[in-house]
Parts: structure tokens; sequence; C-alpha cells
């Protein structure tokens, strides 16, 4: 699993156990809908670290409490 899938894996795990939608998270987070369908989407590639702050704000989530989740436990060596 790269690190891109494992955010996009844990932001859709936080809104199936939150019971909301993607577009309450984009709506919570202050980023638009398809800022959050975008990076929920397998075939893009990156996803930057203040879109993943500003979601996590919305959830009322720490970074440290977000990103300690097994998803990032054994990522692959991404070498580009």
């Amino acid at each position: 699993m790269t690190v891109k899938d494992a955010v996009a894996d844990r932001f859709t795990e936080l809104c199936r156990v939150r019971g909301i939608k993607v577009n309450e998270l984009a709506c919570l987070s202050g980023v638009t809908p398809s800022t959050v369908y975008s990076m929920l989407d397998s075939r893009r590639r990156d996803v930057s670290i203040t879109t993943i702050k500003k979601l996590c704000d919305g959830l009322e989530l720490a970074l440290g409490e977000f990103f300690s989740a097994p998803q990032f436990d054994n990522l692959e060596q991404e070498i580009q």
C-alpha cells in the first residue's frame, strides 16, 4: 500500500465510523468536495499534507492521531 492509498483508506474509515459522507467531510473541513473526491481517487498519486491537516481539523482529529493507525505501519518504500 502506498502512503496516498493509506491516507485515502484512513479518511474513508473515519467517515464510515462517524457516519458522514464525503460531502459532509468537505463541508466540515472548508475544502471543496472535488478536493476530497480527488484525494480518494485511486488514480491520483499525491495528496498534500495541507489537505490532510484541513480534513483532520474538520474531524477535530490531531495529525498524530490520524497517522496512528494500522494503515501506516507497513507502507511500501516509495522511490521515484
